[in-house]
């Protein structure tokens, strides 16, 4: 099935790693994710700092619900919390079956106004979730298109 016949959904999620992952294990997550997401016609973004995971699944409806739905299930992680479940006209990560940028901890005390944790993402407020998440996303595209 394609983008054309199932409507287009995108999920934002955040999680916990049960342990730290470094380099090589970082590695062979984005190795498996990235071949079974071309398999499903799945793509987005994964972000890792602290622990913590925040990702972006774009695709087909059933396809992005039967990822999340293996991802749940794997042990790797846990306190998965979904922050955005809505359908989109476009893709935002067309051409990532999964981009990955890993942030590195800060070394000084950030700016006010600059987000530097993924905190605000747990919060229960619905609207600062969604805008902290679409606020990442503007992020991770534009740091990409730089680096290109």
């Amino acid at each position: 099935m394609t983008d054309h016949d199932e409507a287009l959904l995108s999920v934002v999620y955040s999680s916990h790693a049960r342990d730290r992952f470094d380099e090589g294990r970082l590695r062979e997550l984005l190795a498996q994710s990235r071949a079974a997401n071309e398999h499903r016609g799945v793509t987005g973004m994964l972000l890792y700092r602290g622990g913590r995971f925040v990702q972006i699944l774009e695709g087909p409806e059933q396809a992005v619900r039967d990822l999340l739905e293996t991802i749940e299930a794997d042990d790797r992680h846990t306190g998965i919390r979904v922050l955005i479940d809505e359908f989109v006209e476009h893709r935002n990560f067309a051409d990532w079956t999964m981009g990955y940028e890993q942030i590195t901890e800060p070394h000084e005390q950030a700016p006010d106004g600059f987000r530097d944790t993924f905190d605000d993402l747990e919060r229960g407020d619905a609207s600062v979730t969604l805008r902290a998440a679409r606020e990442l996303s503007l992020w991770f595209r534009v740091r990409a298109r730089h680096r290109s």
